[in-house]
């Protein structure tokens, strides 16, 4: 009797929820992480670490620190980008979701400049740049682990999904900050704008040491993973390359300019709704530079109503751009954030409902700028050099954007004497940059991830960089 035959087993793939939980969760850590310290940045640390008799000066010196950490980023983008096209996604994700961890929780436990003097200060920047370098490699690796496994014609809406860890972060983080408050009230009589004894002794920290937990169960769900069968076809056909970071800069300078130029109004974007918005919403109407004169609580809690906005169009906008095509999409939006940053004075004139609609507007197009960049910025690079190029990109572009707008959103609020219109004119500059840059790219939405060598499409490079 002749011996069964047995067919051989298939590769272990991904199952849809694992796909998109391993992407969610680990941008969702990654963003409370860096929202908890945006929030003590506002609210504790220029007190805490950088004690000067000119509150302006000790927010701008908190602000330069938050944006240290952009700096980092980049490097974490080519140590963790190295690693992720050489050694796979995976095992990367991993390295880089822990390395935030330790670095946050670590930051819960710090000594203050009263009880260390510069020392806690030095500490404090240095938890801030391991924060930016674990960043640096998460937010490329989540993004390929959704679309490298996402199905024909839906890669944009499985981008969505790192994406989203952005509003559910902030969410999380500044709602345990609420609750935090509300149970360590100011005592009577004194700023309930301002934290209490309590908050300002051990209340702050709790933030950072919940951060732990999310970790353990991030770690849990990212161990879970296979690597994508496009990477593994890469491997096995011995293309993936010894030195991406240097076949990347050779090969594919033209898509990292873009890239980098794509998230640049994003970025602004991002960070002025988020830190300056916080800063402007709760400083006093009759303080030297003046603000809006919310309660902390109050503001933050309408931030929040906007930030449900943030996510709801975060994955409207991947059907759109799935359909419609990214650049199509992004030009559209990019246009409707120059606008919004020119009418911000007249939207905050219009008293507490135009505050909530400038909230909802800028979160709304916060959507739908973020959403699409999930799948476009890995299609303009191959297989072999994925992790890098597209983590550079998105990194690089965090120092033109992310790190410096609020320092100079606040130099511009000064200048200003309290209005925000220089502050909006700046953003429309950025989004007037990125508009250039989209205008001048091609439409991604077509390219195959694993066509030609090392994930390559034929004409990849000179289709992507030509001008439309």
């Amino acid at each position: 009797m002749p011996a069964p035959t047995t067919s051989p087993a298939p590769a272990s793939v991904n199952s849809r929820s694992r796909v998109l939980i391993a992407s969610l969760i680990g941008t969702t850590i990654e963003f409370y992480d860096f929202y908890i310290y945006a929030t003590a940045a506002v609210l504790v640390f220029p007190a805490l670490f950088f004690p000067s008799s000119d509150p302006t000066t000790a927010l701008l010196s908190s602000f330069a620190v938050f944006g240290a950490a952009m700096v980092a980023r980049p490097i974490g983008a080519v140590v963790f980008g190295h690693l992720g096209d050489r050694l796979g996604r995976k095992g990367t994700l991993v390295a880089s979701l822990l390395t935030m961890g330790i670095a946050t929780f670590l930051i819960g436990v710090l000594p203050t400049y009263a009880q260390a003097g510069w020392v806690a200060t030095a500490l404090l920047v240095l938890m801030r740049l391991a924060q930016g370098f674990a960043l640096g490699g998460e937010w490329s690796g989540a993004a390929l682990v959704a679309t490298e496994n996402a199905p024909k014609g839906k890669r944009a809406l499985y981008g969505t999904f790192p994406q989203l860890g952005a509003p559910l972060g902030f969410i999380i983080g500044n709602g345990l900050f609420l609750v935090i408050g509300a149970l360590l009230p100011s005592a009577a009589g004194a700023d309930p704008s301002q934290p209490s004894d309590a908050f300002l002794d051990w209340g702050w920290r709790i933030p950072f040491l919940f951060s732990a937990v999310m970790v353990a169960i991030g770690l849990w769900v990212r161990m879970r993973l296979v690597e994508a069968p496009v990477f593994e076809k890469t491997r096995e056909a011995g293309l993936v390359r010894k030195l991406p970071l240097a076949t990347v800069f050779r090969n594919h300078w033209k898509q990292l300019i873009l890239g980098t130029f794509f998230m640049l109004a994003t970025y602004v974007l991002f960070y002025l709704m988020t830190t300056f918005s916080l800063s402007y919403g709760r400083t006093a109407e009759d303080a030297a530079v003046p603000g809006l004169g919310y309660e902390y609580t109050t503001f933050v809690l309408m931030m929040i109503f906007g930030v449900l906005f943030f996510a709801v169009f975060t994955l409207v906008s991947g059907p759109l751009a799935d359909r419609y095509g990214r650049r199509a999409t992004l030009i559209a939006v990019t246009a409707g954030i120059l606008v919004f940053g020119l009418v911000w004075v007249p939207l905050i004139g219009l008293g507490t409902v135009g505050v909530v609609l400038w909230l909802v507007f800028g979160f709304t197009l916060m959507g739908m700028t973020f959403g699409p960049m999930g799948a476009l910025l890995p299609e303009l690079f191959p297989t072999s050099v994925r992790y890098t190029g597209s983590g550079i990109s998105y990194n690089v572009s965090s120092i033109l954007g992310a790190a410096v707008a609020p320092f100079i959103a606040v130099a511009l609020w000064e200048a200003a004497d309290g209005s925000p219109w220089l502050v909006g004119v700046y953003l429309s500059s950025m989004a007037l940059l990125t508009l250039v840059a989209l205008l001048i790219g091609k439409e991604t939405k077509d390219v195959g991830l694993d066509e030609g060598e090392g994930g390559d499409a034929p004409g990849r490079d000179e289709a992507l960089a030509t001008v439309s």
